[in-house]
């Protein structure tokens, strides 16, 4: 019996947790960061908590002897998937990131496309002073000196209480959200403009079509680059490569 570890945190970690539990050739453990205060769990054995980096992760890899590695992270957490990458080449164990297909404009969409959210904060410049921000809690700082705007800002979880903020008004939601809340959402708080990361998948793809009907310019933060290992953007192709790797 090979022992896989996934990486998890995403729809796609939990929808590929649950599909496993049926291979009985395969032991499988699903770890959470445990950003997350009260996280969806998946199927299976679940740990939470960081590794302490590549040294961290390498150990955990050794010690619990683990054969393959599946990086189903947030398309946004490149340290993750870095340390990932580099851990599994140090045990020699085969590693895939498995990662949602990212979103792509369409005819109506006023995309402003920036490669981070320093960039993001400089182009509100000119796109009105009512702004949503669906980014989450954790880099909200990069807009806590636009005080001349006013910003809603969805998340899951509060942000932290030293945490600096620009001003406005948090909204905890967990998606997916439909489009009638989207729009209402949108019209209701007279939104001017969204920042957002370019997440993919369909929990908040609504607010995308929202923007479209209302002619709103999206700010969208592009992904980073991912690490040169091999890569999957469905469930399918990565029970091929577990078909292979068993």
């Amino acid at each position: 019996m090979s022992r896989l570890l996934i990486l998890g945190g995403t729809t796609e970690a939990t929808r590929l947790a649950a599909a496993l539990q049926d291979w009985p050739q395969l032991e499988v453990q699903t770890s959470l960061a445990g950003r997350t205060q009260q996280p969806v769990l998946p199927a299976g054995s679940v740990r939470i908590g960081g590794f302490g980096g590549v040294a961290g992760l390498v150990d955990y890899l050794q010690a619990e002897s683990i054969d393959l590695l599946i990086d189903a992270t947030h398309p946004f957490a490149a340290q993750i998937s870095q340390n990932a990458a580099e851990a599994a080449q140090q045990v020699g164990i085969p590693s895939l990131i498995l990662q949602r297909p990212a979103w792509v404009p369409q005819a109506g969409d006023r995309w402003i496309s920036v490669p981070d959210l320093a960039m993001a904060a400089e182009q509100l410049a000119n796109l009105g002073d009512r702004i949503f921000l669906t980014i989450g809690r954790q880099e909200l700082a990069a807009f806590a000196d636009l005080r001349d705007r006013w910003f809603l800002m969805r998340m899951i979880d509060p942000p932290a209480e030293a945490a600096p903020l620009p001003p406005g008004e948090i909204l905890l939601e967990r998606g997916p959200f439909s489009l009638e809340h989207e729009r209402s959402l949108l019209m209701q708080y007279q939104i001017n403009a969204i920042v957002s990361k370019n997440s993919g998948g369909s929990a908040t793809t609504s607010k995308l079509q929202a923007a479209r009907e209302l002619s709103l310019p999206v700010v969208m933060v592009e992904r980073p680059v991912l690490p040169n290992i091999q890569q999957a953007t469905t469930l399918d192709a990565a029970f091929q490569w577990l078909k292979i790797h068993c």
